[in-house]
């Protein structure tokens, strides 16, 4: 299985904290946020990920290497000098891609299964994509997703619409084809993807239990500091 991690951003909330790091570096209960996130794949079944970088890439790639430390294969696509944004990123990465692959955000902590939405995706061929929702009703980020059995039927992101009681989790299983369809080097979001399989009928939902956690912004890092230093003293 192929997890895909997102980690070219600027970071820019997070500049006081990060300072010249990239977020994924950024210490969280004693260690780089992207040794946490990697180690959460590695124990879901992950074998290969691929790490899409950009702003302040070479430092990632200092830090992580070829993943052996963490009983994983890394490999790496780079953005290039243009930002490209997040599906923007997977078409320039579109080469390494598997068939059908795990994609998930590099400022996102999930406790969950890492691979059941590509478990999920792999046992549906009529599907295109099976994105991780998580009931929110506008706790914890404003909600974006309405949800119909098994199917993820709206994704609108930015929405205010007290309608859409879920939110996308931040882990998503696409086809490859999906992503080969987009433009090369066009600069796109990955929401803009999610919203057209929505409509279309072939995104599946696989609903996760607990609460997503992010170190997008500074009030998110502490809150998964707590999470991470009371996991570490109960082990």
């Amino acid at each position: 299985m192929q997890a895909v991690i997102l980690a070219g951003g600027l970071g820019t909330r997070m500049q006081r904290l990060a300072g010249e790091r990239p977020k994924a570096l950024i210490s969280v209960a004693g260690r780089a946020f992207v040794d946490w996130q990697l180690q959460r794949v590695a124990a879901s079944g992950f074998e290969r990920v691929l790490l899409c970088i950009g702003h302040l890439g070479h430092q990632i790639r200092a830090h992580v290497g070829d993943g052996t430390a963490f009983g994983l294969s890394v490999e790496y696509s780079d953005d290039g000098p243009a930002l490209l944004g997040t599906a923007g990123a997977l078409r320039r990465a579109l080469g390494l891609l598997e068939a059908s692959f795990l994609v998930t955000y590099g400022d996102s902590y999930l406790p969950f299964d890492y691979s059941g939405p590509l478990r999920d995706l792999l046992a549906h061929p009529e599907a295109l994509g099976t994105m991780s929702v998580f009931l929110n009703q506008g706790r914890w980020d404003a909600s974006n997703t309405a949800v119909q059995g098994d199917r993820v039927v709206r994704y609108e992101k930015g929405s205010s619409d007290a309608a859409l009681e879920y939110i996308d989790y931040g882990a998503l299983a696409l086809r490859r084809e999906v992503i080969a369809a987009l433009p090369l080097d066009e600069r796109r979001g990955l929401d803009s993807v999610q919203g057209e399989l929505a409509k279309s009928g072939r995104l599946r939902a696989l609903a996760a239990r607990e609460r997503f956690y992010e170190v997008g912004s500074e009030a998110g890092l502490r809150e998964l500091e707590r999470k991470l230093s009371g996991q570490q003293e109960a082990d």
